[in-house]
């Protein structure tokens, strides 16, 4: 069987990288699997690049965000300067209409001609939504956020606080993302396209990561008809593994003889969703005399928010060995995101044996099972958070909560388990 898994990159990012350990689960497994990328990261062989174009093609693969910005600038015109302005500051690079066709991709995927094509995070400019109807083959898209099915948006805006929009239902418009009050605004028209674009594929099965992705996709209108599969991303577990926990201390220079609470997430301390701020309001209630708080993936902010212990900031670990290994260092992960799907940082943490601590939203419940391997805060309540961060640190089956992560880990999301799974799916969808 050829499978052509298909992503933006191959290693840069959560998607990316969820994306290339499927590649490896399933090459592991005896899958011929190829990875096509805009942009390659790794100096893996298999994984196979465009990016080798000359001045004129870089300048029309780049003119898709020049086309995103001028696109939405043309419909925000319509609006007050002051919606413009909360617009910009929501971060328009989570809002992509995908305009410019990549026909050199459309034609490589087609001339490598696999039984199956992955699709998975192929936004920034790498594939336009009418470019998908293009390709010959049957298709498997994975989403690992919402934007097949949105109106633009990756994660929807909250139409009311806590409130998310669920105008992908329908067909979009009245963007609270955008600002917009008109019916028939940008959002409605990528939704169109969409829509349009779609119903021309012959042959498309939709992933859903976690059962809540799974869910939203199959109450949108744009994959009503589809259908819509759960299963989640593979995660080495040879790799992510228990390791002795004063050694692990030792290579980060963190104490001996204190209980270390762990954050971890790409600009962690910048992207609002990720939850820093209600983690900090968290620490803030816990009890912390022999606590030390631990962030990775940003380093040291200008303003550091004040909290009642020790803090350290590791920066960017770039390499899989020295996440396993500070997972192993730590006692508790807390995973504080206002949006999850199928968490890779969640997975990795319980394949190292560390409990998680994290709010019962997105595909969270997935991998975190209430007080049996973690701890599952009701959405957004920092008091429970920080009640959840106690109990961890406190229990008295904390070796027991150690051993059920781990086998969680193994159990439901090894790479032999998640491939076999992808490999009976693609079977099923090539015999049909």
């Amino acid at each position: 069987m050829k499978v052509l898994i298909v992503n933006t990159w191959d290693t840069y990012g959560g998607a990316a990288r969820a994306a290339f350990r499927l590649h490896e689960a399933l090459s592991q497994s005896g899958v011929d699997s190829t990875m096509l990328v805009d942009e390659k990261k790794s100096d893996a062989d298999t994984v196979i690049t465009l990016q080798n174009r000359n001045l004129k093609e870089r300048i029309l693969n780049g003119l898709n965000e020049v086309f995103r910005k001028l696109n939405i600038c043309k419909f925000i015109y319509k609006l007050s300067l002051a919606k413009y302005k909360k617009t910009m500051a929501k971060g328009l690079s989570w809002f992509a209409p995908q305009i410019v066709s990549n026909k050199k991709l459309v034609n490589a995927i087609n001339e490598i001609n696999p039984d199956v094509v992955h699709l998975h995070w192929i936004c920034n400019g790498f594939l336009s939504i009418e470019d998908i109807a293009k390709i010959k083959k049957p298709i498997v898209w994975s989403l690992h956020d919402m934007w097949a099915f949105t109106g633009g948006c990756h994660l929807v805006a909250e139409c009311a606080k806590s409130i998310m929009c669920q105008k992908y239902i329908e067909n979009c418009g009245n963007c609270p993302f955008l600002g917009s009050k008109k019916t028939k605004d940008l959002s409605f028209d990528i939704l169109q396209r969409k829509k349009k674009s779609f119903a021309k594929v012959k042959n498309m099965t939709i992933v859903g990561l976690s059962k809540w992705m799974q869910s939203c996709a199959r109450s949108s209108s744009v994959f009503s008809n589809r259908p819509v599969v759960n299963l989640p991303n593979p995660i080495n577990t040879n790799l992510f593994k228990l390791l002795d926990k004063q050694n692990s201390r030792k290579l980060f220079n963190l104490a001996m003889d204190k209980k270390l609470v762990l954050f971890g997430a790409m600009f962690a301390t910048s992207t609002p969703y990720k939850g820093f701020i209600e983690l900090t309001g968290a620490l803030n209630k816990i009890s912390s005399q022999n606590v030390e708080f631990v962030v990775v993936g940003s380093n040291k902010p200008k303003n550091p928010p004040k909290l009642p212990c020790k803090t350290h900031y590791l920066g960017h670990l770039s390499d899989d060995v020295s996440l396993t290994s500070l997972y192993n260092a730590c006692d508790v992960m807390i995973v504080p995101s206002k949006r999850e799907n199928l968490s890779n940082v969640i997975m990795e943490s319980l394949s190292c044996g560390l409990p998680v601590v994290a709010f019962n939203i997105g595909g969270n419940s997935d991998m975190v099972i209430h007080e049996i391997n973690g701890y599952l805060a009701q959405p957004f309540d920092t008091s429970d958070l920080a009640s959840g961060i106690d109990w961890v640190l406190n229990a008295k089956n904390y070796a027991e909560l150690c051993k059920n992560a781990r086998e969680k880990a193994v159990r439901e999301f090894d790479y032999e388990v998640v491939a076999k799974k992808y490999v009976d799916l693609y079977e099923e969808i090539l015999k049909a």
